[in-house]
């Protein structure tokens, strides 16, 4: 028996680093990875490490450009980034203060310096903690907690790890004490101690700190299609035909549903309690009559299944395959063989004989749901072996969905965040904590949309959860065993199913979007969601505006995280909008950038704006409201306002086939001038045969009039185009287009952009229009609301409608909303 297999194999050439780039003496090593990326190894007996870590990966970096000057007594290396003096045979570790240090090195055209024991104070960090408990980190009057301080509450009791981005320019990392990777692909403890650290300085170019650390640790992978859809997980004892009945209750209510997800309960369990035998390996009997089958019958619906897994208790003797486990392990005796992922007999044994039958019969990925936060080894090997056997299986693309590791997570995801509380408070951190995952170079975090645990059932909660989901990394709705949890849309009321099934269809309809930013990310390492406080370093300070995110390259959100004002049946919001002009997604109402908005919201609505010359290319999910291929039919909504450019990226969606060319990358450009746009979709690069062969196109110009003047052109030939106006949008409509073919089409006509700026005034009338008073009431309040009196005297004549009978609520109601005017 190989202990394990080919696939694991260390690559011991690629983690060596260019002997040119090395700069060596008496128990140091110097190694300029590159122009911004250096490592700095000290150790008393000269032995220095050129296996891989399991940070370090690939230090076969291409030689830099650097100046080395070199005495009998110092060490001194220039890039156009960083300049390093040391002195030479010192510990690295000296004086307290820069100026006396062995080793310092200075951020090019600054005035900062590095040094071993620089505190990196202004370093961002990243939220890495598990949201398990976080019920425990409030007081008995947390209810009466503003949502600012709660979340700051929240955020100081979770672990931070240190981030790549920092306000400094430059951050360290510390590999002295990662296990290494033996040429097996199994992992061991250093048997000596000694200094291993990474210094990236890369100025305010972000993005190049992530190419340096991406190339270092391996490559965030491509995800699977599937994966950006809508995800069902709740832990309850589900049968096959309870299964089935689930999957068609979907479709019945016309909510998408991309990923089933099964908890703890699919396994062999005590009877008496499910508690018992969180780990097993083989589908109940009693429950599953075919498993296989039911792997099918998901396919066949568009739906990819995963598992819970969480080997921690061992493998028990009732397991099927244990017997021949035993014997490979030279196991006499009848008892729970432990788990331990150090042992590579064992993991080899763990891969093949209890996790591979459940993946040849079509499991589409794991659940790796180990969680000891005594052992901070476990999770992470789980994770690493987990998504790399996936090598073995060609045809399928990597997934897991597991606990986040603490070193290079980027590399395995999809991260979960433990069972969370179903509260205001828990939904008060989620942006942030996304948000905050970029600064390390993730992207892919999955939270319990809705809650997983406890709490009250609320439809507003409920409701901003599913927007928020929608408009997060992944979207998986999730709730523990119990009959009162309601995660099915169409237990609620109307109203809320309706809103709940608008924002589901919306989640499959981004996925062309999502999925090209996904592409992006593998390819150039830039994270799905970047946090306002890139561009806006002080919002990082203020609680109002820390959780708005940037989502992908056209969309902005400022996410709804605390409940609306009951009276006005609005959530009020204070929003910063960035530089920049920006368009209300929904109703495309325009707002100049670089202010502060106080924003009005009905349950059905969200705060997601596009900025001016967005393109945002979208399912038609009118055949097939589950399917994530690359659709026949696409709905590409454009912004006025400038010219811009998006690169949709198609492939199979679900195998590695994309690595050897097999994608297709096709460029839609928007040529803005005033009341004329020109829009041009062509294959950019890639291989035809992985997308329609024709496609429909429905290009929605966004906040335009009916255009005079329309052609449309398939290469060179003229089209005829169905075109006409719905709402404040102009539409053209074009069958059947090839997609080896340039499609171009211009608009124009005379004032055809409208100019939507939005006025308070129209949210407060609207406010009005809305309360149950009497109508005369209304009259007065709007003359009073909308008059030319200051606001001091408005509040006063406001107050003095009480003797016309005003009730008390409405008169706070309406003096709130003065201030709020007064904030403008």
């Amino acid at each position: 028996m190989s202990s394990l297999e080919k696939h694991f194999k260390a690559d011991y050439i690629r983690a060596r680093s260019n002997p040119k780039a090395i700069v060596q003496g008496p128990k140091f090593r110097i190694t300029v990875l590159s122009e911004q990326l250096i490592r700095l190894e000290y150790d008393e007996n000269s032995i220095f490490e050129d296996r891989p870590t399991e940070l370090a990966l690939y230090r076969d970096f291409d030689l830099p450009q650097f100046k080395l000057e070199e005495d009998t007594k110092f060490v001194v290396i220039n890039t156009k980034y960083f300049s390093l003096q040391y002195l030479k045979g010192k510990p690295f570790v000296g004086p307290k203060y820069a100026p006396e240090a062995n080793l310092k090195i200075n951020l090019v055209g600054t005035d900062r310096v590095w040094c071993f024991n620089h505190p990196e104070i202004r370093n961002y960090n990243s939220m890495v903690a598990n949201l398990d408990n976080t019920e425990n980190h409030y007081d008995k009057n947390a209810d009466k907690i503003s949502a600012e301080k709660v979340k700051k509450r929240i955020e100081e009791v979770f672990v931070k790890q240190k981030g790549l981005y920092s306000g400094d320019g430059f951050v360290s990392l510390d590999d002295s004490a990662s296990l290494v990777m033996d040429e097996d692909g199994g992992f061991f403890k250093k048997d000596h101690k000694s200094i291993d650290t990474y210094v990236f300085f890369y100025k305010d170019d972000f993005q190049l700190c992530l190419k340096n650390y991406f190339r270092l640790t391996g490559e965030a992978p491509l995800i699977p299609r599937y994966a950006l859809g809508v995800w069902w997980n709740r832990n309850k004892l589900y049968t096959q035909d309870d299964i089935k009945n689930l999957v068609n209750e979907f479709a019945k209510n016309q909510i998408p549903l991309s990923v089933l997800l099964l908890g703890d309960t699919w396994h062999l369990k005590d009877k008496s309690n499910l508690n018992r035998f969180k780990t097993g390996y083989t589908f109940n009997p009693d429950y599953y009559s075919s498993p296989a089958g039911l792997t099918k019958f998901l396919h066949e619906k568009g739906i990819r299944f995963g598992l819970n897994i969480d080997p921690g208790e061992g493998i028990y003797p009732f397991e099927p395959h244990y017997d021949e486990i035993a014997a490979y392990l030279n196991m006499t005796e009848k008892q729970t063989i432990p788990f331990n992922v150090f042992d590579k007999n064992l993991m080899y044994l763990y891969l093949n004989k209890l996790i591979l039958p459940l993946s040849n019969i079509g499991v589409d990925f794991f659940w790796i749901d180990y969680y000891n936060d005594q052992d901070k080894f476990t999770n992470k090997l789980l994770n690493y072996y987990h998504f790399n056997d996936y090598k073995k299986f060609p045809s399928q693309r990597p997934l897991l969905l597991s606990r986040i590791s603490d070193v290079a997570p980027h590399r395995y995801p999809v991260h979960y965040s433990g069972e969370t509380l179903v509260s205001w408070k828990t939904l008060a951190t989620l942006p942030a904590y996304n948000a905050s995952a970029s600064n390390l170079g993730v992207s892919w975090w999955s939270h319990d949309v809705g809650g997983y645990k406890d709490g009250v059932e609320d439809a507003e909660l409920y409701v901003r959860n599913v927007q928020l989901g929608t408009y997060s990394p992944i979207f998986r709705f999730a709730s523990k065993y119990g009959r009162y949890y309601k995660r099915e849309p169409w237990r609620w009321d109307v109203k809320t199913s309706s809103i709940v099934q608008d924002y589901c269809t919306m989640r499959h309809r981004l996925v062309p979007y999502l999925y090209s930013a996904a592409y992006q990310y593998y390819k150039n390492g830039k994270p799905l969601i970047q946090p306002l406080y890139y561009k806006y370093p002080a919002i990082y300070d203020e609680p109002l505006f820390k959780n708005e995110y940037y989502f992908g390259t056209e969309l902005f959100i400022a996410p709804i995280t605390s409940p609306k004002d009951n009276v006005m049946n609005r959530a009020v919001e204070r929003i910063f909008i960035p530089e920049g002009t920006w368009f209300d997604f929904k109703r495309g109402k325009k707002f100049p950038g670089n202010k502060r908005y106080v924003m009005f919201f009905k349950d059905e609505d969200y705060p997601v704006f596009a900025q001016s010359g967005s393109i945002i290319p979208l399912a038609d999910l009118s055949q097939n409201i589950n399917l994530l291929t690359p659709p026949k039919t696409m709905e590409i909504h454009v912004f006025p306002g400038r010219s811009n450019s998006f690169d949709l990226y198609e492939d199979d969606g679900v195998t590695a086939l994309y690595k050897e060319g097999y994608y297709i990358l096709t460029k839609i450009e928007y040529n803005y001038m005033l009341n004329n746009y020109t829009l041009i979709i062509r294959p950019l690069e890639g291989k035809s045969g992985l997308i329609p062969d024709y496609r429909n196109y429905r290009i929605r110009f966004r906040n335009t009039r009916q255009a005079s003047d329309i052609i449309a052109y398939v290469g060179q030939e003229k089209i005829a185009c169905e075109h006409y106006v719905e709402e404040s949008d102009f539409i053209v409509e074009i069958a059947d287009v090839s997609t080896t073919q340039q499609l171009t089409i211009n608009c124009k006509g005379r004032n055809i952009e409208i100019d939507a700026v939005p006025i308070i005034n129209e949210d407060i009338d609207a406010i009005i229009s809305d309360l149950q008073i009497k109508t005369a009431l209304k009259e007065k309040i709007a003359y009073i609301i909308f008059g030319d009196l200051p606001i001091s005297k408005k509040r006063i004549e406001i107050k003095k409608l009480k003797k016309v009978g005003l009730e008390p609520l409405f008169i706070r109601m309406f003096i709130k909303l003065l201030e709020y005017i007064a904030e403008i």
